[in-house]
């Protein structure tokens, strides 16, 4: 695809090169991804690309998707969607909605299946399971607890901060589960989390949003959400759908026994809760 910039350098240096290559041959997934990204992509740095754009005429990294998309002749879902997006300055319902709809597909796009496979087996297998969230994720942690006890799977919420998450995480043993919502970097509590799980000999699960964490800082298993942009408002909705999928996963894996727990539960309500 060949593009137009409101200027163009003389000379650009190989990693401008690689840059430029990368937009006009892959635009649709150019517009999709944010300056981190084609960075850690391309093995360049954010300064080097936001030089990059203003050498090409181009007030900042929105502007040039935003001309890339105007440019770009394809009816591919990015570009409607970037065009959708930038229509209006103003926020609109629709176009929230359809931001949504680019993070669920940002979410599919980087969520590894084997991961996802092994968060199933370790919540189908584990004999307790804790859960810390804090702040805007408690509400995720909340909804994990919850869907998993209906399914009869022994779920415990940890205290949210400082200390106190020891005194519940001091439970945890060998053939536990310990997940935690650790998605724009790791807390205080998630390195307690970590460093006792070889003494204490349980599984860990981390619910993240980004692209590369450091191995030190890794779970055994980890399952990625995308929740938008570094500096933008970071939406809830595709860690709720990992949520909701992962439990509708483990609620099939367990089979016959699923069932027979929600029906007990629905029957225990019928009997001591009939107004209700």
């Amino acid at each position: 695809m060949t593009l137009q910039f409101p200027q163009m350098p003389e000379q650009i240096t190989k990693a401008e090169s690689r840059i430029l290559d990368y937009i006009s041959n892959n635009p649709e997934e150019f517009l999709l991804s944010s300056i981190g990204e084609v960075g850690e992509k391309l093995d360049v740095s954010g300064t080097t690309i936001s030089r990059f754009v203003r050498r090409l005429g181009c007030g900042d990294y929105k502007e040039l998707r935003r001309l890339v998309a105007d440019q770009n002749v394809s009816e591919g879902p990015a570009v409607k969607l970037m065009q959708t997006l930038h229509s209006e300055e103003a926020f609109t319902v629709d176009n929230w909605f359809l931001r949504q709809q680019m993070y669920l597909q940002k979410t599919l796009e980087g969520l590894e299946q084997e991961e996802f496979q092994k968060a199933v087996s370790a919540l189908c297998s584990a004999h307790r399971v804790f859960i810390h969230a804090k702040s805007a994720s408690s509400s995720l942690g909340q909804l994990l607890m919850f869907r998993l006890r209906r399914l009869g799977v022994q779920s415990v919420l940890l205290p949210s901060g400082g200390s106190e998450v020891l005194e519940g995480l001091s439970q945890a043993k060998a053939g536990d589960l310990v997940a935690m919502f650790s998605f724009s970097k790791l807390s205080q509590e998630g390195k307690m989390i970590l460093g006792y799980r070889k003494e204490a000999g349980y599984q860990t699960l981390a619910f993240i949003s980004r692209a590369f964490v450091p191995e030190e800082e890794r779970a055994d298993i980890q399952l990625f959400a995308y929740r938008g942009e570094a500096k933008e408002y970071h939406s809830m909705t595709a860690p709720a759908a990992l949520v909701d999928a992962l439990v509708v996963a483990v609620s099939e894996q367990m089979g016959e026994a699923s069932v027979e727990n929600l029906s007990h539960l629905y029957h225990m309500k019928k009997t001591y809760a009939p107004n209700r």
